[in-house]
């Protein structure tokens, strides 16, 4: 959990604390983070219900709420996150579905750190060693 995230979900709790005295009745440690106006659970469906119209209205149709999934994964790989963390805070059973499942992100970034491994190196390859490589490996 990120310190903002913390932060905003203590603040939460002060809230539904404060409404929970105002009804008289006091939140206890076994009460659900999120829940109903009546307490209850949310429902999943509604919940992916309202998200679908929230999306709509931001004009980015065709985006799920488990999508979200998918972006924390690939902001975290592309911010050099280790594969293991995203892989635990994802759920996933093994590191090896992870990177399965983000393979086309992990592409991407190969293509980068070799970029990057590229302008690291000495230039030394000048047009006539690499004819001579060339004339090497093809005969």
């Amino acid at each position: 959990m990120t310190p903002k995230l913390a932060l905003y979900l203590k603040g939460y709790r002060a809230q539904c604390q404060a409404y929970h005295i105002a009804v008289e009745k006091p939140l206890t440690e076994d009460d659900l983070v999120f829940t109903t106006i009546q307490g209850e659970p949310v429902d999943p469906s509604g919940l992916s219900h309202e998200f679908h119209k929230m999306v709509k209205r931001a004009g980015l149709e065709g985006v799920r709420f488990h999508d979200l999934r998918h972006t924390f994964a690939s902001l975290m790989l592309n911010k050099g996150a280790k594969p293991k963390v995203i892989s635990e805070a994802l759920g996933h059973a093994s590191v090896g579905f992870t990177m399965d499942v983000y393979a086309d992100i992990i592409d991407g970034m190969q293509e980068e750190a070799m970029a990057l491994l590229s302008d690291a190196l000495p230039e030394g390859v000048s047009a006539k060693n690499n004819a001579e490589l060339t004339r090497l490996f093809t005969n």
